[in-house]
């Protein structure tokens, strides 16, 4: 298991993690969540020794995490950490080498993961004249070639098209089936919600939420009516911190008090018209990492290159 405690980390005058904890057990994923510029990618280079750490530890079974214990770990950073002008099957099998895997067992693996990713007919092309969809799945294959205990993906789904997210998506519940731990960050959170059944979210170098998706979703303070009327109709709700969140002439979404009834919400609306559809939801995690972080804008941020991103 990984076992990130209390770490913190300053770069000068910015505190890009602030008493960070979480853990990730056998077998798990874990969605790393946050901002830009909210600390997952420091977290992340802390894991991998890549940075030191101010404060805190970070373990790996209990036990502090050893050189010889890292070379089991495989790390996909967000930018691109490949010898552009090296072929791809040359690639591979020199990071699994690097790993620890002898000559022979370096070529099995990395046949194994570019049939495994889809780019085994581009073999021995440079991965400098790859697009970037296909450097993105070379990445992958390089933090898999060696049978990691430990995955560390920083951005794992970007760049790629869905019929390579569904690849990937299939990968990580191999994984998962053998028993290996999986942290990965993501702005794309339909995916998280599809993968990962707990998610981290940072913000400002900060763990505020660390949870079961749906425990997460139940406990937020606010839920979602929609209601679709028989034909086009003015609602005006009367209900207390009511807030509109669509409409059109047949329909209205409001987001409401997670203590409001739901048979309140749909009287209130029958008094306005003939209602054919209603649903009374918590929110999704969207929704929940938004209200989390307290930024209507959070996933439309520039990507930013500081340090602390």
């Amino acid at each position: 298991m990984l076992d990130v405690r209390n770490v913190r980390k300053r770069f000068g005058d910015v505190v890009a993690l602030d008493d960070v904890s979480f853990s990730v057990g056998r077998g798990a994923v874990v969605g790393f969540l946050g901002p830009n510029g909210s600390g997952k990618t420091t977290t992340m280079r802390a894991v991998m020794n890549l940075i030191s750490i101010d404060g805190g530890e970070i373990t790996w079974d209990g036990a502090p995490i050893t050189g010889e214990v890292r070379r089991q770990f495989g790390y996909m950073p967000a930018e691109r950490g490949m010898y552009p002008k090296m072929t791809v099957r040359h690639q591979l099998v020199y990071f699994a080498r690097l790993a620890g895997l002898s000559a022979g067992q370096a070529a099995t693996a990395a046949e194994t993961w570019m049939e495994r990713v889809g780019v085994a007919g581009r073999a021995n092309d440079e991965v400098q004249a790859l697009s970037s969809g296909n450097q993105q799945r070379v990445q992958l294959a390089i933090a898999l070639v060696h049978e990691p205990s430990l995955l560390i993906l920083d951005e794992p789904f970007s760049g790629l098209d869905p019929m390579a997210v569904e690849n990937m998506k299939g990968i990580l519940h191999d994984q998962l089936e053998l028993g290996r731990s999986v942290l990965f960050s993501s702005h794309q959170l339909d995916l998280v919600s599809d993968i990962s059944r707990h998610v981290v979210i940072v913000d400002r170098g900060r763990v505020v939420l660390d949870g079961d998706v749906r425990e997460l979703r139940e406990q937020a303070e606010f839920r979602y009516a929609s209601i679709t009327f028989a034909a086009p109709t003015v609602w005006q709700p009367t209900l207390d911190r009511a807030h509109e969140v669509e409409r059109s002439e047949r329909f209205v979404r409001l987001q409401l008090p997670a203590d409001i009834e739901p048979a309140t919400v749909l009287a209130d609306a029958g008094r306005s018209g003939q209602v054919v559809a209603f649903t009374f939801t918590p929110p999704d995690l969207s929704e929940v990492f938004l209200a989390s972080v307290g930024r209507s804008n959070a996933l439309d941020e520039v990507e930013s290159v500081d340090v602390a991103s």
